[in-house]
C-alpha cells in the first residue's frame, strides 16, 4: 500500500481480474466502464450523480445496456467459431433462461441482441411462458420450456406450436409424459418434446445438488425408457427430438463439464437409434462468472474460459456421436448467468462509520484519582514498557481485559473503568497490527487483527433485497469504492446494510487466493458522498430478492453507448424503486386505511389535549407524504 497508484487499485480491487476487460480506473481514480470491451469507457460516477440530478437517489442498480448485448455476441460467436474449427455439422441455437432476470428491459435486450444469431428464450413456469410468448418474434429462434408443468401450462405451449413457434415441452418427470399425450389428443396438436436426463455424473460449486441422481427434476434411465415406450404407443415418436441436461449454475470446474456432456450426448446417441428422429442435444446452463479473478475452481470462480467451454462441449459431442455413428445435433445452451451478471451494477452510499477506536483511552493528564491496577498494566502494555514480542503484547493484552469483563461482571469494576480498559485494548491491537503489518512474518494469531478491528461503514440498501446471494449462500461479489482510487485505502472495512438483521452486513470479499475478511477503504469526508459499486449482480439478485423490512426494489437506470453525447453515454431509462405505499399494497396493508387509522389516534389525543391541533395536522401531513416517499434512507 505504500507506493500506491492507479495500477495498485486495479490490482487490490481486481478489476483486470474479474472484470473481463470491461472494468478498470481512469487516470483521476474513478472507476470506468467499457461496455463493448473497446476504448469507449464511462465513468460510473457520471451516471450516479446525473441520476441524482434527475431525482434518482443510491441505493442504484446502473444497467449497461450495451454490455448486456456484448455477452450476447460474445457466446453466440465463440460458439459459430468453435464449431468452425471443429468442422462439426450442426449449429449452435442458445436461449436465454428467463428466470436469472426476468426485468422487461433486460430480456428485451438479450431478444434483440441474438436476433441475428436465432437466440430464443427458455421459461420455467407458466408466467415466463406468458412473456416467452408474447415477446417471441424469430420464428427460427427457440422456446424451450422447463420446470413442473401442470394442463395449463402444456396447452399455453402447444398454442405456441399453433402459432408456428418451435417451442419444445422437456419432460421433468414421467407424470408429464402421460399429460402432453392426453392433452395433444384434446388440441390435436403435435408437441415438440424434449427429456432431460439425471446423470450419474455429479456437480460442482454451491448448486451442485440441482444435478446428479438425487436432482430434484430429470429421468433415470428406466423412466426414459418408459417415456419412450409411452410416446410410440401413442404415436408421437416423431415429437421426441431434444435430450436435455443440467449440472447446476456457476460450475467451477471445466471437468465436471466434459464428463455431463459426454454422458448426456450417450443418452442422445441411444434414443437416436432406437427409432427417434432428435435432432438437439441442450447443455443447460453453467457457464461460470469469475466473481473472484481466481481462474481456479474456486465456487466463486471458474478454471476455464468461455472459449475454452464453448471448445470442449463442440468437441466431446462431436466425439460421442462420431463414435456412435450418429448424426451431430444442433446444440443449444441456457447461459443466463454469464450473459446478464456483468451488465449490473448495484451504487450505495456510505453514511456512517461504526468504530471500535472511535472513543479512546483518555489522556494521561486527564485521568484523576487513584488508577485501577488493571489499568496500569494495560498502560505498560500499550507503552511496552517489558519490550515484548507483538504476539506477547496481544495475550497479555486479552488477559487483560478478559480480567476487567470478569470484575465488572461481579460488581467490582465501574463502568467508567471498564470503558477505558476497553478502550485501551483496541488501542493496543490496533498498535500491534499496525507493526504486524511492515513485518516479514505475522503469526497466525496476529492474522485475525484486520478483520477484528474493522470498521463497519455503514450503506444505505438492503442485502436482503439486493444480494440476495451474499445472504443466502456466501456468494462473493466484487465490490470497490466508484471514486477516489487515485488515494491509498487506509481503512479496513466491512459493510453493513440498514435493515434491523444482524445477518445483513457484508463480511466476505473477494481476494485472488482465499477470501478477505475485510477490504480497505478511504476516510471518509465530510459533505462528500462515498459512493461504493457492487459489480457482476445481473444475475438472480434483481428477482430474488424479498421484502424484508419492507425496503422493496430500488431505484434504477438504464445506460447506453453514444458516442454524439459528451460523456459517451446517456440514459435511456430510468424507474423508480418502491414507494413505501408500494411495500405496504404487496403486504395487504392499504395507505387509505392506514391513514384512516393513525387520524382516529391523531384525534384521540388533541381531544385528551396531548396533541395541539395545528401539531396533529402536520404529524398527519408528514405521515401521507412519508407514503410516497422511497423506502430507503435520505442520506
Amino acid at each position: 500500500m505504500k507506493n500506491w497508484n492507479i495500477q495498485e487499485a486495479e490490482d487490490y480491487y481486481g478489476f483486470k481480474r474479474w472484470g473481463g476487460g470491461h472494468f478498470s480506473v481512469d487516470d483521476d481514480g474513478f472507476v470506468q466502464v467499457h461496455p463493448a470491451g473497446d476504448a469507449r469507457t464511462i465513468r460510473i460516477h457520471d451516471i450516479v450523480r446525473e441520476a441524482i440530478g434527475k431525482g434518482i437517489q443510491p441505493p442504484l442498480t446502473i444497467r449497461i445496456q450495451d454490455l448486456l448485448r456484448t455477452r450476447v455476441i460474445e457466446l453466440n460467436e465463440c460458439f459459430i467459431e468453435s464449431i468452425k474449427n471443429e468442422e462439426y455439422s450442426g449449429r449452435y441455437r442458445g436461449v436465454f433462461p428467463i428466470k436469472v432476470n426476468q426485468l422487461r428491459e433486460v430480456v428485451e435486450e438479450i431478444r434483440d441482441a441474438g436476433e441475428d444469431y436465432d437466440f430464443g428464450l427458455e421459461c420455467g413456469s407458466k408466467p415466463e411462458l406468458m412473456i416467452a410468448l408474447s415477446m417471441h418474434k424469430n420464428s427460427q429462434a427457440l422456446i424451450v420450456c422447463n420446470g413442473y408443468k401442470d394442463d395449463e401450462f402444456i396447452e399455453l405451449a402447444l398454442f405456441g406450436r399453433r402459432l408456428g413457434k418451435e417451442i419444445y415441452l422437456v419432460v421433468e418427470q414421467l407424470s408429464e409424459v402421460r399429460q402432453i399425450i392426453e392433452i395433444e389428443k384434446k388440441t390435436n396438436t403435435e408437441p415438440l418434446i424434449g427429456v432431460r436426463i439425471k446423470l450419474s455424473t455429479a456437480g460442482e460449486g454451491k448448486w451442485a445438488s440441482s444435478s446428479g441422481e438425487d436432482a430434484k427434476f430429470g429421468l433415470t434411465s428406466p423412466e426414459i425408457v418408459e417415456a419412450a415406450r409411452l410416446l410410440r404407443g401413442a404415436g408421437l415418436e416423431q415429437s421426441l427430438r431434444l435430450v436435455h441436461f443440467h449440472i447446476g449454475s456457476q460450475v467451477p470446474n471445466i471437468l465436471t463439464i466434459k464428463k455431463a456432456t459426454i454422458e448426456a450426448t450417450r443418452f442422445y446417441c441411444e434414443l437416436q437409434k432406437m427409432g427417434f428422429p432428435m435432432g438437439l442435444i441442450d447443455i443447460g446452463g453453467g457457464l461460470g462468472v469469475d466473481y473472484d479473478g481466481s481462474k481456479s475452481n474456486f465456487e466463486s470462480s471458474m478454471n476455464y474460459t468461455m472459449a475454452e467451454y464453448v471448445r470442449d462441449v463442440v468437441a466431446n459431442i462431436k466425439y460421442v456421436c462420431e463414435q456412435a455413428e450418429v448424426p451431430t445435433p444442433d446444440i443449444v445452451s441456457e447461459s443466463g448467468r454469464a450473459i446478464v451478471a456483468p451488465h449490473s451494477i448495484l451504487v450505495t452510499e456510505v453514511f456512517d462509520r461504526i468504530s471500535k477506536l472511535s472513543v479512546g483511552p483518555q489522556k494521561k493528564t486527564a485521568r484523576k484519582g487513584k488508577r485501577h491496577p488493571i489499568l496500569k498494566e494495560l498502560d505498560g502494555i500499550l507503552e511496552n514498557m517489558h519490550e515484548g514480542s507483538r504476539l506477547e503484547r496481544y495475550h497479555d493484552a486479552l488477559q487483560k481485559r478478559d480480567d476487567a469483563c470478569n470484575l465488572f461482571n461481579l460488581g467490582y469494576l465501574d463502568l467508567a473503568t471498564r470503558a477505558e480498559a476497553d478502550a485501551l485494548f483496541w488501542k493496543i491491537c490496533d498498535q500491534v497490527k499496525r507493526e504486524a503489518a511492515d513485518a516479514s512474518y505475522t503469526s497466525e494469531e496476529l492474522e485475525i487483527l484486520p478483520s477484528l478491528l474493522a470498521d463497519q461503514y455503514v450503506c444505505n440498501f438492503s442485502v436482503f433485497q439486493s444480494l440476495i446471494d451474499h445472504w443466502a449462500c456466501n456468494q462473493l461479489f466484487p465490490l470497490a469504492p466508484l471514486q477516489r482510487l487515485d488515494e491509498c485505502p487506509d481503512v479496513d472495512a466491512t459493510l453493513v446494510d440498514i435493515t434491523c438483521d444482524s445477518e445483513g452486513k457484508v463480511a466476505k470479499f473477494v481476494d485472488v487466493e482465499d477470501e478477505r475478511t475485510s477490504i480497505r477503504l478511504h476516510q471518509l469526508k465530510e459533505n462528500e458522498p462515498y459512493y461504493i459499486g457492487v459489480f457482476m449482480v445481473g444475475a438472480y439478485q434483481d428477482i430474488m430478492g424479498d421484502l424484508h423490512n419492507l425496503f422493496g426494489r430500488v431505484n434504477e437506470v438504464h445506460v447506453f453507448l453514444e458516442d454524439d453525447e459528451e460523456d459517451g453515454y446517456y440514459i435511456e431509462d430510468q424507474i423508480k424503486g418502491f414507494t413505501v405505499r408500494d411495500v405496504l399494497r404487496l403486504t395487504q396493508h392499504e395507505a387509505s386505511e392506514l391513514t384512516r387509522n393513525f387520524k382516529r389516534q391523531i384525534d384521540r389525543a388533541t381531544r385528551e389535549d396531548r396533541v395541539r391541533p395545528r401539531e396533529g395536522v402536520n404529524m398527519l401531513e408528514t405521515y401521507t407524504a412519508i407514503l410516497n416517499n422511497h423506502t430507503y434512507l435520505k442520506v
